[in-house]
């Protein structure tokens, strides 16, 4: 299996819905964020890319047909370059709603406590909000997100940025909104028969989803203690004992 559809448009522009429709409609599975979370250990991966160090794709990407969202779609240049006949799927939104979901969602779901204490004694979720911090605030939008200005500015650059580099009979533009057709168009394949195109993923559905994920963390982080508190007890238990031996009589 290869890369044969390449998103390269920002999360929050409708991309979890876009995985589930692009599996759909036959390129199955598709890599989407969710995938990092079901496979921790890719997060090391797309951290080390995000360094400049070199990426095995094919391995990385092993069983995927496609790729929306982060962290593929800050790579969506090196991955038309490793599967140059893929199509590039540069999903879009009204730059003021994307910020506002992108700003409720994503970006303080990553600030401040629990998901900092959890992150330092955690290692996987540690490992995964570096890989996000890597990528996305500071490769992306320069550690200065939180300037609605500045992140819109990046966000029309991209879009811009895409439209100069990937060729135009390789390149739809498009936006969730649109349901089936100009995506069904774009991949050559049929429109789906008696099936809604899916929206899902919407601000309110992310904040249970990052709930349950908290929760996991906090259960992790619980557990963790738990293991260290019994490690301290058996070491403690083990000095107090005393030590025996040979003994001598001095007489």
């Amino acid at each position: 299996m290869t890369i044969k559809v390449i998103g390269a448009g920002f999360g929050r522009t409708g991309t979890l819905s876009l995985k589930v429709a692009l599996e759909e409609l036959g390129f199955d599975k598709c890599y989407h964020m969710q995938e990092v979370f079901a496979h921790p250990a890719h997060a090391q991966v797309w951290h080390a890319a995000s360094q400049g160090k070199a990426v095995d794709w094919d391995k990385l990407l092993q069983g995927y047909a496609a790729t929306v969202d982060w962290p593929g779609c800050y790579f969506y240049k090196e991955l038309l370059a490793k599967y140059p006949d893929a199509k590039v799927l540069l999903s879009v939104r009204d730059p003021e709603q994307w910020y506002a979901s992108a700003l409720g969602t994503i970006f303080q779901a990553g600030q401040g406590f629990p998901i900092n204490l959890i992150a330092r004694f955690v290692p996987p979720i540690r490992r995964f909000i570096a890989m996000i911090d890597s990528i996305i605030w500071q490769g992306t939008f320069h550690s200065n997100f939180a300037d609605k200005a500045y992140a819109i500015a990046i966000f029309n650059q991209h879009i811009a940025e895409v439209k100069r580099v990937v060729p135009s009979e390789q390149l739809l533009v498009y936006e969730v909104k649109q349901g089936w057709a100009p995506l069904c168009h774009f991949l050559d394949v049929p429109v789906p028969a008696d099936k809604p195109f899916p929206r899902l993923n919407d601000s309110a559905q992310f904040q249970q989803a990052f709930r349950k994920r908290i929760a996991y963390g906090l259960l992790a982080l619980a557990a963790t203690i738990v293991a260290a508190v019994f490690t301290i007890c058996q070491v403690a238990a083990r000095y107090a004992q005393p030590i025996s031996g040979p003994t001598t009589n001095d007489h």
